[in-house]
């Protein structure tokens, strides 16, 4: 760390307290050339995932939409919110997996739906039938043919 005073480049940490909350870490340094102490933050860098939509725009990866998504698909259902967050926290874990950082919504939506139908199968069926765009009722059926299919 360079000192703010002289700008030399070599100091030792005095004292380090994290915040209340754990995300950031307070250290007090002091330079071993001019004897001046500074404070410096340290957090953890946030890196933007992106969501590739359908038309090729891009936008931020927000895992409250995802949430949203999963809750309008169990309503009414007696599934855990401990279980939807596994089901975010399942897309969030492929998102920083992967080389790039994006993912298309396309690769989302199956992840979802492939955690849906070990979950609850009516929710599943809701997901399905906004994520899939289904134009017509043998769209949905052959959807429902193969779900029961894999019973």
């Amino acid at each position: 760390m360079q000192c703010p005073y002289c700008g030399y480049l070599n100091d030792h940490v005095v004292d380090s307290r994290e915040s209340k909350d754990h995300q950031v870490v307070r250290r007090r340094r002091e330079c071993l050339s001019c004897h001046h102490r500074f404070t410096t933050y340290e957090s953890l860098e946030n890196i933007p995932y992106f969501v590739v939509k359908r038309n090729g725009e891009r936008e931020l990866f927000d895992r409250n939409k995802v949430m949203s998504g999963l809750m309008k698909a169990m309503h009414k259902r007696r599934v855990a919110a401990g279980e939807l967050d596994r089901v975010v926290d399942e897309v969030e874990r492929v998102l920083h997996a992967q080389e790039g950082r994006e993912l298309s919504t396309e690769a989302i939506g199956q992840i979802v739906m492939d955690q849906l139908k070990d979950l609850d199968k009516v929710a599943y069926v809701r997901f399905a039938s906004v994520y899939r765009h289904f134009e017509d009722i043998d769209e949905f059926m052959d959807e429902l043919k193969t779900l029961l299919h894999q019973r």
